[in-house]
């Protein structure tokens, strides 16, 4: 998170606003608490899947795109595995 310019309060902040759109882009229904974790989790996972196509994002704007896409893919995951 530090890499990406934002310190851990704003990785909490954007974590749940990309977390939020996330699952409102998903039709998802998911609590507070999982949009942030969904948010962060998220950033990180499509920050190293982004690096390896050499795709650097960084700053607020940056990581929330990242979180978005991210938990997007990891909601996307999650109903495949629940199947």
């Amino acid at each position: 998170m530090e890499s990406a310019g934002v310190g851990w309060f704003a990785a909490i902040i954007i974590g749940g606003i990309a977390g939020w759109l996330a699952e409102k882009f998903m039709n998802s229904n998911m609590g507070i608490l999982m949009n942030i974790l969904l948010g962060i989790v998220g950033a990180i996972v499509a920050n190293a899947i982004l690096a390896g196509f050499g795709v650097v994002l960084g700053g607020w704007i940056g990581y929330l795109i990242a979180g978005f896409v991210g938990a997007c893919l990891l909601i996307a995951l999650g109903r495949i595995i629940r199947r």
